[in-house]
Parts: C-alpha cells; structure tokens; sequence
C-alpha cells in the first residue's frame, strides 16, 4: 500500500470539544503515514473469496443500527453551508442516491480511486452532501457498498482540515456499528478511520465519548493482523485524552492490556497505550492494583527477548507508576526485584531509556532512606501490598475530569 504524507493546509476547522460534549449531552444516543485505501484486493484475512469491486451485490449483512448523536443536517442547511455542487459532484451525489445497488458501487469506487493518491480530490469531496450520503452507505445491508463507503471515508480523513470536519458530521456513529458487527474488511477501514480521525485533538473526546473505545478494545484482540495494528493506534491517541484514560478503566482496559503485555500480544503497540495510563492519576492506581510493575519487570527479565524500544516503553511504565506519590510503588517494586532489572538498564539501554531508570531508582532510593526513619520502622510491607488501601483509596479521588495531560510522545 502506497503511504501518503499529510501536508498542512491553510484550511482550519476550530470546533471546541465542550460544544461537541454539550451536543451528544443534547440528543438520545495511519499507523501515522496510514495510507489511502487501495482498490486492489489486500490480503485475504479472512475467508471470502469475492472481490470487493465486483462481488455479487446479493451478499448482504445485517448492522444493528442505532440513532446517532449528531443529527444529520437538513438539505436546506447544507444547501445554506455549502456552495450548489460542481456538476462532478452532483452526477456522484446522483449515483450515491441510485435504488440500484450497481450505482452505488459504481459511484462508490469512482470516489475511492480518485481520492486514494490526490489530496486535492479528498477535500473538494468531502462536502456536507457526500458525507451525508456515506452516512448510510457505510452502515448498508450490502457487504461490498459498506466496505467501499468506509474506503472513502479513510481516504478523505487522511486531510487535516477535514478530520472535525467528518466527526462533526455525526458520522462516527455508524462507524462504530461497523466495529462491532461489520465484515472483517469493513472493520479493517473503519478502525483505520477511527485512528485516522483520533489524530486530531479536537476528535479525541467526542470518539471517546460516542463510544468507540470497547469496540477498539474488543477488536485489539481479535481482529486481523491490521484491524490489530490500527485498533491499538487509535487507542493509544485516544488515551491520550484523561477523560479516555477513566472510561478505559471501567471498561477493564488495564487487565487486557496487561495480559496481551505478559503474552506478547502488540506488545510495543500495547505498551505505548499503557504508558500513557501509567502517566495518570485517574488510571494509574488501577495499573497498581493490577499487578503493572510485576509485569513490566518479568518482561524486562524474560525469558522473551525484547527489544531495546520494549525496554524502553517497560521503563517509561515504572517511571510513570512510580509518581503515585505513596509507598505502594516502592513495596510493589521490591517484591518484583525491579532494581535488579532497572539498573541493567541504567547500565546498557538507550539514553532515555537510562534517564528514567535512573530516576526511577532515584525514587525508589529517596523512598528507602525516608522509610528508614523512627516513625517508619514499623510498616508492614506484606500487609501494605495486599490491602492496596493507598491505590484504592486514591482511585476512589480519581474521575474522568481533564485534570493533566500525558506528556507522551506521538510515535
């Protein structure tokens, strides 16, 4: 697949993400260069033998459908937003409205081969009429319109001015339908227009909101190769937001996440998402409750070999549980001998990856020297470890407010 570049345009859509809650609040319910979607067939995943340019429109799949939180806007209001459409768009718009399925794809393809290479095509199609129209497209009982629409639809996210843009069209909620019981293919696009959307900061709250954060969580671990990949991108942007970070928790992000950690399941993918959790308040005491630093010890230790971006994301873990501000990071690391294993890494490992082992050892020796006063002397560890009481009761403090923002690298 052909990788494309996102360049800036001038073109800014600013919309605050308090209006986008306030609107949900008001109704019922790239890997990084992720490149256009291809006509050409990709691997095949899973078992289907069709093409999805030409296979038989007499497959159907049935997509439990639901409102969605933004309403779609009238004809008069987009006639009032937007200019009369160039006779292209509107011979596209024609097709797109057809009763005939063979029209449909025909459009459907059209759109999806111009706007795979050209970045100009992708903006002067992505108008209020067409996505209009993909709204229902991407959520059709047809297995090969459905897996075309949501093509389009990555193709024109992957502009930057047009990723509010799409959101705020009230799009994402058919996408999330499609991450729950669409085919296989169709999963595959829609996660990878989840992810490309999650991009902008300004999508970030309202996809966490609208709900795609357990079908990501779900399709993380049992989806294709790049349903996989892409599910654990979007998370991690995604998790970039606290609120996100609270919801995963209570979604049992923590003990997921860590299982596919201790199997080496994504692990690199996973472990960004879990860095960012360990650098909040809201989340990190589930990590600790959760049996985090043992984790990220036992696979600093092995017996699997990792690599040195691994280690580095293990570390950067245990740097951020250690600002937990109490002695149960301290007691949880001893357990787990993590001095051991931290100080190979201040010995050997890259140079950030030095840096926060060492203040993390830091920390932990700061720690040993305050524990060693009088009034400290009687502490019981092994109780302290088992009760949990500091994490538990600092989690009960904890909520979904946007109380800091993880300083966390885009990769």
């Amino acid at each position: 697949m052909e990788k494309t570049h996102h360049r800036p345009t001038s073109r800014k859509v600013s919309i605050s993400e308090k209006e986008l809650i306030q609107a949900i609040k008001d109704k019922p319910s790239v890997r990084l260069d992720h490149a256009a979607t291809e006509l050409d067939r990709r691997p095949n995943y899973f078992n289907s033998s069709s093409d999805e340019s030409v296979a038989s429109s007499s497959r159907t799949l049935q997509l439990a459908t639901r409102p969605s939180c933004f309403s779609s806007p009238s004809s008069a209001e987009i006639e009032s937003l937007e200019p009369n459409p160039s006779p292209e768009e509107e011979a596209l718009l024609v097709k797109l409205k057809s009763n005939r399925i063979s029209e449909i794809e025909e459009a459907l393809i059209s759109i999806r081969r111009v706007t795979r290479l050209d970045e100009g095509s992708r903006i002067s199609l992505c108008t209020a009429r067409l996505i209009s129209s993909l709204r229902s497209l991407i959520v059709s009982r047809y297995a090969t319109v459905q897996v075309n629409a949501t093509a389009v639809l990555v193709n024109l996210s992957l502009v930057k001015s047009n990723k509010v843009k799409i959101v705020r069209s009230g799009i994402v909620p058919p996408l999330i339908d499609v991450l729950k019981c669409g085919s296989s293919e169709a999963q595959e696009h829609s996660v990878g227009a989840v992810f490309s959307l999650a991009l902008e900061d300004e999508n970030k709250t309202a996809i966490g909101v609208l709900g795609a954060l357990e079908p990501l969580l779900h399709l993380i671990r049992v989806g294709t190769e790049l349903t996989r990949h892409d599910s654990a991108l979007a998370l991690y942007h995604l998790s970039l937001v606290q609120s996100n970070r609270g919801k995963l928790v209570k979604l049992g992000a923590v003990q997921v996440l860590l299982s596919m950690a201790r199997l080496g399941q994504t692990m690199n993918r996973v472990l960004l998402i879990l860095c960012n959790m360990a650098s909040c308040p809201v989340s990190r005491p589930a990590l600790l409750d959760s049996g985090a630093v043992e984790c990220m010890v036992g696979i600093l230790r092995g017996p699997r070999e990792v690599t040195e971006s691994t280690r580095e994301s293990c570390v950067a873990v245990l740097y951020g549980l250690s600002h937990d501000g109490g002695l149960r990071f301290k007691g949880l690391a001893m357990a787990a001998n993590a001095v051991e294993e931290l100080t190979k890494v201040e010995r050997s490992g890259r140079e950030r990856a030095k840096q926060k082992a060492k203040r993390v050892l830091e920390v932990m020796r700061a720690k040993m020297e305050d524990d060693s006063s009088p009034e400290n002397e009687e502490i019981d560890w092994e109780e302290l470890l088992n009760s949990g009481s500091v994490t538990r009761s600092q989690y009960r403090d904890g909520g979904d407010g946007e109380k800091s923002r993880v300083n966390s690298s885009e990769f």
